[in-house]
């Protein structure tokens, strides 16, 4: 008999599926997928951060992960429920396929599978699907409580969107990235930063990934501490005893990522009143594996 698992929905808590998402800068339609917290209600006045996740099919649900998922649902709902962290909207963002290195990669290198579009998928997040989720969800708006985060390629091109729109992101989740691309480019990138951005950042490899990828993850970690983030303050490091380089290793970090990124806190007072209006928010400019 067929196993059934893996086709199986895992889904947990209320998720919202929008399909066929359309960008004016890249040529590919996408599905997205949103979390809501617990006792999320869109007649409240209370608002939400958010969080903005690469590889979105992986993200909540097996029946559509490339193997097991990261089960950001389950581990946020148990630790809203538990107090640990504050309640927050999470956006799964689908990855499409075989234009993933495309999309995902600051550079264009040939040889490795494309790349060189992230620009223009940082345009697609910032000036399209932000102001969609929005307009659509309770968020709160400001870059203090918008994060972005992902995995290999997707670490790579988290961290690049953090240095293109320090005023979009202020929160990073970068795991396991793909340092090695085009020679360590991103680490020229950090290096070329002036001082700090106001960056929140979770940075992880685990110790079953080789010791190239832990090797260019401490190199990262150290760059930016060379630029003035503290660590355990503005950036946490953390290498994962015998984590390997898929999503079931992911997942397991979910959690203190979480706990990081988005502590629980006491109520402010901005949560119970609208935020200003929105203006347009432009880019500032600091800057075959399983990817």
């Amino acid at each position: 008999m067929a196993d059934e698992s893996a086709s199986q929905h895992t889904l947990t808590g209320d998720i919202r599926t929008h399909e066929g998402f359309h960008s004016e800068y890249l040529e590919h339609d996408r599905t997205i997928v949103v979390y809501l917290p617990p006792e999320y209600d869109p007649a409240a006045a209370r608002r939400y951060p958010v969080l903005y996740l690469h590889d979105g099919q992986n993200v909540f649900d097996r029946a559509t992960s490339v193997g097991e998922e990261w089960q950001v649902d389950e581990t946020a709902q148990a630790l809203i429920t538990a107090g640990e962290i504050e309640p927050l909207i999470v956006v799964g963002i689908y990855n499409t396929g075989e234009h993933r290195i495309d999309e995902y990669a600051p550079t264009p290198l040939p040889e490795k599978g494309g790349g060189g579009q992230a620009e223009r998928y940082g345009r697609m997040l910032v000036e399209e699907l932000k102001p969609f989720v929005d307009a659509t969800y309770k968020t709160l708006p400001g870059a203090a409580n918008t994060g972005v985060g992902g995995s290999s390629l997707g670490g790579l091109l988290t961290m690049y969107l953090g240095l293109r729109y320090p005023t979009a992101f202020g929160k990073l989740a970068v795991l396991s990235p793909s340092v090695w691309w085009d020679d360590r480019h991103i680490l020229r990138l950090v290096e070329a930063l002036p001082g700090r951005l106001p960056l929140r950042i979770w940075l992880d490899a685990g110790t079953a990934e080789g010791p190239e990828v832990v090797a260019d993850s401490r190199a990262l970690r150290d760059a930016l501490l060379a630029r003035g983030w503290t660590a355990d303050q503005e950036l946490a490091y953390y290498e994962a005893e015998g984590g390997e380089h898929n999503e079931k290793s992911w997942s397991a970090r979910v959690g203190p990522m979480l706990r990081f990124l988005y502590p629980a806190r006491e109520e402010r007072g901005e949560r119970n009143v609208p935020p200003p209006p929105r203006t347009a928010e432009r880019p500032s400019h600091g800057a075959n594996e399983e990817a």
